[in-house]
């Protein structure tokens, strides 16, 4: 059981950290300091990713915080 919770985990820990990197930031970053834009166009996402990427990343966080307690609670009894 500990194992499972274990790789639960580290499974969450990665795609929660993968989910938060596909965000769009609220700044755009280290490029709106500088003064670049978006010349490309390859960066461009659609409005409606950030509401799911948004949900997928509370989710997400749910799971490794239940996964993080589970592992205390398994190893102290």
């Amino acid at each position: 059981m500990l194992t499972f919770a274990k790789v639960l985990l580290a499974l969450s820990s990665i795609l929660l950290v993968t989910v938060i990197l596909l965000q769009s930031g609220r700044s755009a970053g280290l490029g709106a300091i500088t003064g670049g834009g978006n010349e490309g166009g390859a960066s461009r996402r659609g409005k409606g990713t950030d509401p799911m990427l948004a949900r997928t990343t509370s989710i997400v966080a749910v799971i490794f915080f239940a996964a993080s307690i589970w592992i205390a609670w398994l190893v102290t009894h």
